[in-house]
């Protein structure tokens, strides 16, 4: 099993920035991609962001490209999630979610393909 805590949200005013991070532990070697998902009230959780284990690739939601980075540290078994430029509509709770998959460009997205999920960590934009 593979536990991760998600750290880092709270209220922001509009264009502020806000780092979220995911703490991973348990069976961490057996995890190969991780992401972040959003869900707002009255929404469906979508994906935000996605990084692999290893190698460069990352992968983001047309919606917040060019304001948030995904990054990690495999030392500390992290995944971090910088958002910039805030907006009301990125108001949501943040969700860190990981698999033992790889997990292609096609269905990094779809949340049905991770295995583990933390509990959640809220983020409010103020306009």
């Amino acid at each position: 099993q593979v536990q991760l805590v998600e750290s880092g949200g709270g209220l922001v005013q509009a264009g502020g920035s806000l780092r979220l991070s995911c703490a991973s532990s348990g069976r961490t070697s057996n995890v190969y991609t991780m992401g972040w998902f959003r869900q707002a009230p009255g929404k469906e959780r979508e994906f935000v962001a996605a990084i692999r284990w290893t190698g460069p690739n990352t992968y983001y939601a047309d919606s917040v490209k060019g304001r948030f980075t995904i990054t990690r540290d495999n030392a500390k078994n992290t995944v971090d999630l910088q958002m910039n430029s805030l907006k009301p509509e990125d108001a949501a709770v943040y969700y860190c979610a990981a698999t033992r998959r790889f997990l292609s460009s096609v269905v990094v997205t779809n949340e049905a393909q991770y295995d583990y999920w933390g509990q959640g960590t809220q983020v409010m934009v103020s306009s």
